[in-house]
């Protein structure tokens, strides 16, 4: 059953058009409050939120949907989206929410939910949310309403669990970090942690202001990092996303470093440790080739899902691996975190560097990768993927890439957007291939 509301990460749009109104969090709030009642004891909901402007209203109509209910609410304030999974669970809450557009513009935003465990939560569990949202959800009674209240050391709690993932025989004395936060979630605690660990620590994207969240910092937008830490001589760059769940890495060379390069650093080293559970790691359909060669290589394997950390999370666990996540950045380490940890990760890869005592550029450049090119199409409706030309395009170009690459077409879970992937061994091959579909895609949408 299609769901109405919930993309691929939770509910997202602009900002009050629907479904991104205060009217719907409320709703939502409501809606997500009846359906984690259970039980007579007093239920509890935590509530953190990015630095977006909106983020105040969206807040306060959760709260108000919330309460009217019946459960209590904690509110975190900024913090990243981890962060807010990770609390969830060690306060005992029933349910947590993180309002947040990940790597969108300012104007974006988005609800998030987790369930008691800090997971995100089942497509079972959205579609009964969505079925109370349309429906009447009964309120509390006047004497059970519930009360709102906010955490003040919230950041604490969440920089001591970071360093602790950290290993404890290593520090980061003799480091120097150039880290962008882009201007989002983590603008507080992801440079505090770094320093508490011994690095010398150069913040960027660390002066939000409502609507420069994701604005040419963090990592979408990794080109002032890449100057930042050549101008500086800093040792490695670490850039977040707006809530602090993605990780994309700069070596000292000011060259980018996807979640393909670190997931193999990260997964080698567990190997190496003896730790790394499944035998491989789970990534997704749009990571590359190259990575799937260099796993092998070391008797590791891939196991590909969905796009959507949710689904490489499912796969995980249900199949007993500790390492997964996309080629964007979003890393999970099942072993400390329930969802894709920024900075989590990105603790890990300066271990993997401090243990090698080399520089990033080598230490992280662990395959090469195949050429491979995405493009969007953006639409304005319809389903363009259904149009029996793009279907017959597609059908060509998978023909003349069998055994010689991929195609990945999808379309996106966040935003009207059709993604065409190619890769293989021959860059004019895949750069044809995709333009031939875009040029058709583009047709269909018109």
């Amino acid at each position: 059953m299609a769901r109405k509301y919930f993309g691929t990460d939770g509910i997202r749009g602009a900002t009050n058009l629907s479904p991104m109104t205060a009217a719907m969090a409320m709703k939502v709030g409501m809606a997500a409050g009846a359906h984690f009642r259970r039980g007579d004891h007093r239920h509890r909901v935590v509530i953190g939120k990015d630095t977006r402007l909106s983020g105040y209203m969206l807040e306060n109509a959760l709260v108000a949907g919330f309460t009217s209910v019946g459960m209590d609410v904690v509110l975190l304030g900024p913090m990243p989206t981890p962060a807010v999974a990770m609390l969830t669970h060690s306060m005992r809450a029933d349910m947590g929410v993180m309002i947040s557009a990940s790597h969108n513009p300012y104007a974006d935003n988005g609800i998030k939910l987790f369930g008691p465990d800090g997971f995100k939560l089942s497509d079972e569990d959205e579609l009964a949310i969505e079925a109370l949202i349309d429906g009447e959800v009964p309120l509390a009674a006047s004497a059970d309403i519930g009360r709102a209240r906010r955490v003040e050391d919230a950041r604490g709690r969440y920089i001591h669990f970071a360093k602790s993932t950290f290993p404890e025989e290593l520090t980061l004395d003799g480091l120097k970090i150039v880290v962008d936060c882009a201007n989002g979630a983590a603008y507080q605690v992801a440079p505090s942690a770094l320093w508490e660990l011994g690095a010398e620590v150069i913040a960027i994207g660390v002066t939000p202001n409502g609507k420069n969240i994701n604005d040419g910092v963090g990592s979408t937008a990794p080109d002032t990092l890449c100057e930042t830490v050549v101008g500086s001589g800093a040792h490695i760059g670490i850039a977040l996303d707006g809530d602090a769940d993605r990780l994309i890495v700069v070596d000292e060379q000011g060259k980018v470093v996807d979640g393909d390069q670190l997931m193999a650093t990260i997964a080698g080293g567990w190997a190496r440790q003896g730790r790394l559970a499944g035998g491989g790691l789970v990534a997704t359909v749009m990571s590359n080739l190259g990575l799937e060669r260099h796993l092998s290589a070391q008797g590791l394997g891939l196991i590909r899902t969905s796009v959507g950390d949710r689904y490489v999370l499912e796969k995980m666990r249900s199949s007993g691996y500790n390492v997964g996540g996309e080629q964007s950045g979003h890393i999970i380490l099942s072993d400390y975190a329930t969802t894709g940890d920024g900075l989590v990760a990105a603790l890990q890869v300066l271990a993997e560097l401090v243990r090698a005592g080399a520089p990033a550029s080598e230490v992280l450049h662990r395959f090469d990768p195949l050429p491979q090119l995405l493009k969007n199409v953006r639409f304005k409706g319809g389903k363009p993927l259904e149009d029996s030309r793009v279907k017959d395009v597609i059908a060509a170009a998978e023909a003349e890439l069998d055994g010689k690459g991929r195609l990945v077409i999808r379309a996106s879970g966040t935003e009207p957007v059709i993604r065409v992937m190619a890769e293989g061994d021959d860059k004019a091959q895949v750069e044809a291939v995709v333009d031939r579909i875009c040029d058709v895609v583009r047709e269909a949408a018109a």
